[in-house]
């Protein structure tokens, strides 16, 4: 999946004249943790809410309340920005952007096109709204999770042992085998089924199958 079907694309950002004053306001007053900073349109930096929160005396200061005021008034966004920041391309997948983020330990990225346009950010909750799409837990059910032989053929006869007990498919995810590369951790999501015919159909697939764990989950229950 791109990133651009999952970014925020309506962008707060200020300019690198903002001061930080103005930077902590827009940053309450529209409960986020970051914003860009631009240039004529280019992205110059990134500020964070712990950038500014870093840049801004103690409560232990010996200043008078005017002397800090003037202080952070003339602290402007260019001053504690990160530049050059981490950033990624619209067309790029989500998966290259959570990478991103755990390799620069960033809690969100940038999005800019080839001309240096920035178009939107994604952030791990954004990560978080794509795993949970593509695992189904919205729609509920049980999750089975497999160790199979890494061999063509071998998801679709568990698919079939689940569609001859009735069973709906949500869900398919895999991963190799951390250990034995010959073998493959899959993980099926199916719809809810009644409890008798669930208890039967694992036992049958339990018969020609490693099943690592079965657990029956529910969004609603969160």
């Amino acid at each position: 999946m791109q990133v651009q079907n999952w970014m925020t694309s309506d962008v707060i950002t200020v300019d690198p004249e903002t001061s930080i004053v103005k930077v902590s306001q827009i940053l309450k007053e529209h409960k986020i943790k970051r914003l860009p900073v631009l240039r004529d349109g280019r992205l110059l930096g990134m500020i964070t809410d712990e950038d500014v929160k870093e840049a801004s005396p103690s409560m232990a200061t010996t200043l008078t309340a005017e002397e800090l005021y003037h202080l952070l008034a003339e602290t402007k966004a260019k001053d504690i920005m990160k530049s050059n920041p981490t950033t990624i391309r619209p067309d790029q997948t989500v998966e290259v952007a959570a990478l991103k983020m755990l390799e620069h330990k960033v809690t969100g990225i940038p999005v800019v096109t080839e001309k240096g346009e920035l178009v939107g950010i994604i952030s791990q909750g954004d990560v978080f709204r794509v795993l949970t799409s593509i695992t189904g837990i919205y729609q509920g059910g049980a999750q089975i999770a497999f160790n199979l032989e890494d061999r063509a053929g071998s998801i679709k006869e568990v698919a079939d042992i689940i569609r001859e007990f009735k069973g709906r498919i949500v869900s398919i995810l895999s991963m190799s085998d951390p250990e034995d590369e010959l073998y493959r951790h899959v993980y099926i999501r199916i719809k809810e089924m009644s409890d008798k015919n669930l208890k039967r159909m694992i036992e049958k697939l339990e018969k020609k199958f490693s099943i690592l764990y079965v657990t029956e989950d529910q969004a609603k229950d969160i």
